[in-house]
């Protein structure tokens, strides 16, 4: 067990909040993580891996034309299924990822590569964007060890 997911659990414990997880590219990685940590029960309440837009529109909430206007890998989705996860879910936290792990996939200005994090709490909505550039699956660990970066950080800031 990676410490980083151990000082969140600790984290989450001792401020009470609840975490949840909507992925797309990492395929569930992040909520792999954190539930490697014996006891993220007592915190964690579930993830949606949200991979096909149908599931980001018909499960999440995420809007047709926020997908039509900006693409599935855009801030915009990243948040709006960080917002959608939080309300399905019921938690105080939510975190999201999009992005393009490789090999395929590349469009004109997004680069295999390039993630967008997203993350929901009591303070609002925001997302960060991240490039990579590693294989698919160095990506895609990238992304989830950056989330749980993300939320360390909120949580030790807050």
């Amino acid at each position: 067990m990676a410490a980083i997911e151990k000082e969140i659990g600790d984290l989450l414990k001792q401020k009470g909040l609840t975490l949840g997880t909507v992925e797309s590219a990492t395929g569930g990685l992040i909520s792999h993580l954190i539930t490697n940590v014996p006891g993220s029960s007592d915190y964690f309440r579930g993830s949606v891996v949200s991979y096909a837009n149908e599931t980001k529109i018909k499960i999440i909430g995420v809007k047709e034309e926020t997908l039509t206007q900006y693409g599935a890998v855009s801030p915009q989705v990243a948040e709006e299924m960080a917002a959608g996860g939080k309300r399905l879910l019921g938690v105080d936290i939510c975190l999201a990822d999009t992005g393009i792990a490789g090999p395929g996939g590349a469009t004109l200005g997004k680069a295999v590569g390039l993630f967008y994090l997203g993350m929901a709490n009591k303070d609002g909505v925001t997302s960060y964007k991240h490039e990579f550039h590693g294989t698919r699956e160095e990506n895609k660990l990238s992304a989830a060890t950056a989330a749980l970066k993300m939320l360390k950080e909120y949580l030790l800031s807050s």
